[in-house]
């Protein structure tokens, strides 16, 4: 009893040394100009992501995803996506100053939006409806755009497995873009209360899920979490796609598409298999086409037990 004690307390000595690191880190940051502390960042994570396990995956994943491309054009993708997580985690301390949308600008700021339309009907016409995005450019610009909007949206999100740093993360977040569900066992709950009370939703949909429907992902078995796809069919609403691309000199553009269509089996209820995949196929072809902006050291496909036989 006495040896699990001390265990506990070293571990969570550990995570509190790991998160006052992390911390004084990101205070450090903000004594920079925001594009230098980015730039630098960017060079930090392409310096040490390729000397990390996680870079196996990187390259595991992408030679799975992108069997025609050669070795070069894997290792290039690979960088820029390290590049590209070194990047939010110093833009993640200046989000206030990056969001400089202003739809009455004459000149072009940091960030443009593209379905700013779509933004002002869902907020000037209420009614439940769900927007859904994937871990590619900055996706935590887009509930902070929506609040920059007055668009009320309840946004599920997965905590860092650190508790000090899930504490910092949630209290910024929740200042800065609304209402926040931490994914747990209660979320789907939480996020059908607010759907019920005619409010919106986001969520992410490319996270790995264990117990998830049986789907393809770049050709390749993955499973999928079956949430978004039940509370269409729970709620009967509208579902929107909804991603942030990186532009060249430290820009970026947020993208509100259109409403999908859903799919429909032929008694006319929603088919919740076929959803989920139309919810990777719309991810797949946003990474097809920035491929360097996804996060590719994620164990989506469920490998990185094979990598250590």
């Amino acid at each position: 009893m006495l040896i699990t004690r001390l265990v506990l307390a070293a571990d969570h000595f550990r995570q509190w040394l790991i998160a006052q690191f992390v911390f004084l880190l990101l205070t450090v940051l903000k004594l920079f100009p925001a594009d230098g502390a980015i730039r630098f960042m960017d060079r930090v994570a392409r310096f040490i992501g390729p000397k990390t396990s996680r870079h196996t995956l990187t390259l595991t994943n992408l030679r799975n995803a992108f069997p025609e491309k050669s070795e070069a054009e894997i290792e290039a993708i690979a960088m820029e996506s390290w590049g590209n997580m070194g990047r939010m985690a110093a833009e993640y301390v200046f989000l206030d100053r990056l969001f400089d949308f202003d739809p009455e600008a004459t000149t072009p700021g940091r960030v443009e939006v593209s379905g700013v339309p779509l933004f002002l009907e869902l907020r000037d016409n209420p009614r439940p409806f769900i927007v859904f995005t994937a871990h590619s450019g900055n996706f935590e610009m887009l509930p902070v755009a929506g609040s920059a909007f007055g668009l009320e949206v309840t946004v599920l999100f997965r905590p860092p497995n650190n508790p000090y740093v899930a504490e910092k993360v949630f209290e910024f977040r929740k200042e800065r873009m609304g209402n926040l569900v931490p994914s747990h066992a209660g979320s789907s709950f939480a996020l059908a209360r607010q759907l019920e009370r005619g409010n919106g939703v986001g969520v992410l949909v490319d996270q790995k899920f264990r117990k998830g429907l049986k789907t393809k992902f770049f050709g390749q078995d993955v499973q999928t979490n079956p949430l978004l796809a039940k509370l269409v069919r729970q709620f009967n609403c509208e579902v929107y796609p909804a991603r942030c691309v990186r532009l060249p000199g430290g820009r970026f553009r947020l993208e509100l598409e259109p409403a999908i269509e859903i799919p429909r089996n032929a008694e006319g209820a929603v088919d919740v298999n076929a959803t989920a995949q139309v919810l990777n196929d719309k991810v797949e072809s946003w990474v097809r086409e920035y491929p360097g902006q996804w996060l590719w050291y994620h164990d989506r496909w469920h490998i990185k037990r094979h990598l250590k036989d």
